[in-house]
């Protein structure tokens, strides 16, 4: 069973309105939009501010503002004004009780190929080496490929969404996106988030990046000495440190007070260790929309690199499939401008029959390509076994 859209249509072709326009879910409860919806002018960071303002202005009790925003800033944002949110779960509703069919589903196919991925992870690599010692050199950037698969019906939306919200430690969402250009299909982004970018409730904000990676293992002892080991990268941890203090910086003028006083510790998923720390603050304007504040700090350099300008550059130039809204930010706010946002990864783009998944790598000096290729296979995991497909499935085509 898939979620049910309306034929209504902006003169664009690109404003499909969804009877369920967002979904998250994750151990906290879940934000389901519900009643009407209301797209928002779509435009880029720029205008962010001007355009949500009459949301926040006017809106009544219990509405919710929500939606998508690019990877890349410039691009226009998919957001929607819906009356209020409801309890029940997309992938709680009724749905056929035989098991999600993916014997007619093509093979996994490789965009780029992971021998190319490697070929690009080499490249910017020596960029480093070469700019290592030059004022604003690039030092990271973060590199995605991804994985095409087709059936030969529908897949089952609330189905994947149910396997992907059993994960406690995560962040189920689903999120409706623009039509393609000649493609009436609606366009989903469906995925199980591991990380939170900014939660903000009336001054108070937290943030927990994430920047460092190791695959879970099925053997308990090898699983914790992968553990160990990302906790003992000096390449991981320098990797994660970056991101920290980039969000620290970016949000302080905004603050009052800010810091992170847990330090860096493990979090983990059902597929992937990470390096996490927990940031905290409290704004000096309890009035600035959680969305706004999002748009300041996103992309991070756990999705783009450092420095941010120069390494979305060369993400253009190596990667061959755009990122579109992977690697944006998903999430809502309510009328009092408090929310969640989240980075929009370990997600899939669910067109019909058709899912693209995307993953990526950080790629700093001391960065091997074929780890980092297996990295990448690794963490299509979570969105290979949710469409039914075993979790290294993208990790047998390495050598």
């Amino acid at each position: 069973m898939t979620l049910p859209f309306l034929n209504a249509r902006s003169n664009d072709g690109t404003h499909a309105t969804p009877d369920q326009p967002f979904a998250f879910r994750n151990s906290d409860g879940m934000i389901c939009a519900a009643g009407p919806a209301h797209p928002i002018d779509r435009g880029n960071d720029e205008t962010l501010s001007d355009r949500v303002g009459a949301f926040f202005n006017g809106s009544d009790d219990g509405a919710l503002l929500g939606g998508a925003l690019p990877f890349d800033k410039s691009e226009p944002d998919y957001l929607w004004h819906v009356d209020r949110s409801d309890g029940i779960w997309p992938g709680d509703q009724p749905k056929s009780q035989s098991p999600m069919q993916v014997a007619t589903v093509s093979s996994p196919r490789s965009q780029p190929s992971p021998q190319n991925y490697m070929q690009s992870v080499s490249q910017a690599l020596d960029i480093m080496r070469a700019e290592k010692d030059v004022p604003q050199g690039l030092s990271k950037v973060v590199l995605a490929r991804t994985l095409m698969l087709e059936q030969t019906q529908e897949i089952p939306i609330n189905d994947v969404l149910a396997r992907l919200a059993e994960d406690p430690s995560v962040t189920a969402f689903q999120v409706a996106l623009p039509a393609m250009a000649g493609n009436p299909t609606p366009r989903h982004l469906v995925g199980a988030t591991p990380e939170l970018l900014l939660r903000k409730q009336g001054a108070d904000i937290w943030s927990h990046p994430l920047a460092g990676s190791a695959r879970r293992l099925d053997d308990a002892a090898a699983d914790h000495a992968a553990a160990q080991g990302l906790k003992n990268s000096a390449k991981d941890q320098h990797e994660h440190a970056v991101v920290v203090e980039y969000i620290l910086d970016t949000l302080a003028p905004y603050c009052t007070e800010l810091g992170a006083p847990e330090g860096a510790t493990l979090t983990t998923t059902r597929s992937m260790w990470h390096i996490g720390t927990q940031i905290k603050g409290v704004l000096k304007d309890p009035d600035t929309p959680a969305v706004v504040l999002t748009a300041k700090l996103h992309p991070t350099p756990a999705v783009c690199g450092m420095p941010c300008q120069r390494a979305a550059s060369l993400i253009r130039e190596l990667e061959s499939v755009p990122r579109d809204f992977y690697a944006g930010a998903v999430g809502w706010c309510n009328r009092n401008g408090d929310g969640a946002w989240y980075v929009a990864i370990r997600c899939a783009e669910l067109c019909g029959a058709q899912a693209r998944l995307y993953a990526g790598a950080g790629i700093v000096l001391g960065s091997e390509p074929q780890l980092e290729a297996a990295e990448t296979g690794a963490k299509f995991g979570a969105l290979l076994a949710a469409l039914g497909l075993p979790r290294d499935a993208a990790l047998h085509d390495l050598n």
